[in-house]
């Protein structure tokens, strides 16, 4: 059985919502994605499925906000 990777995936989530953008929110939202599937398989640990989860709420946002920016500047340039 594999490891969870939640610890990871939380951080990059975090850092996703603390400005490092889709960088960083892209790949939590695709690892946890990955993880949560492999947990639901039996393939993963499922003891870190609240960090994992915690991870990827974190990456969507982090990653909904960088494309809100984005599109706000967007719009401002015009």
């Amino acid at each position: 059985m594999l490891p969870h990777r939640g610890k990871t995936i939380l951080l990059l989530g975090i850092l996703a919502c603390c400005g490092g953008c889709f960088l960083t929110g892209l790949p939590a939202w695709v690892m946890a994605n990955d993880d949560l599937s492999r947990m639901d398989a039996g393939r993963m640990d499922a003891e870190g499925r609240g960090l994992t989860q915690a991870g990827r709420l974190c990456g969507i946002i982090g990653t909904a906000l960088t494309v809100a920016l984005v599109a706000a500047v967007a719009i401002n340039v015009n």
